[in-house]
């Protein structure tokens, strides 16, 4: 019976160290869990303005009956991700025509304010989401994560982290394309 108990505390970081590397295998994408929004009519909400932006809040009427696809944008100032990110979205949007929306995630509105101010503002509209009620709505999983909207405000495509790499900006292009398509 001692050899068991001796052995037990063995067996246990065996299955917490397989558990762990099987968590850490790069071929887990975080893009494969498929979104509860995805196909679906964009949620109920309506959200204030970042105070000190110089733009609108945000709300679902500005995403539905648009007959143009959008990008939605969940960021935060508190969010390394999300400043490594902001350079590719702001020059989507002035090279490319993009129409980005914001949905600033758990945020204190100040902080928003100064880090858009410092980085520049690409975003038409920003909601704050400052408790994250609406993020629930959205299923965010984290930050930042990038929506896709067709033009009659039905969610078409999920991207979950920064979208800086070549092939993460050609998965977005490709689905805004798609949803053009569909309007």
């Amino acid at each position: 019976m001692s050899r068991i108990l001796l052995a037990l505390p063995a067996l246990l970081a065996v299955a917490v160290g397989g558990f762990l590397l099987w968590g850490l295998d790069p071929a887990r994408d975080p893009n494969a869990v498929p979104s509860a929004r995805i196909a679906a009519p964009v949620p109920e909400f309506a959200l204030p303005a970042v105070a000190g932006t110089g733009v609108p809040g945000l709300s679902t009427a500005d995403l539905r009956g648009t007959g143009e696809p959008i990008l939605v944008n969940v960021f935060a100032s508190w969010c390394v991700p999300c400043r490594a990110e902001h350079a590719v979205l702001t020059r989507l949007v002035r090279e490319e025509g993009i129409k980005l929306m914001g949905l600033n995630y758990q945020d204190e509105p100040a902080d928003a304010a100064r880090w858009l101010n410092d980085l520049g503002n690409p975003y038409e509209r920003i909601g704050s989401d400052v408790e994250g009620r609406v993020g629930i709505d959205w299923a965010i999983s984290g930050v930042p994560e990038t929506f896709v909207i067709d033009g009659d405000g039905v969610v078409t495509f999920r991207y979950v982290g920064p979208i800086i790499e070549p092939d993460a900006q050609a998965e977005v292009r490709a689905a805004l394309a798609a949803a053009g398509a569909r309007s």
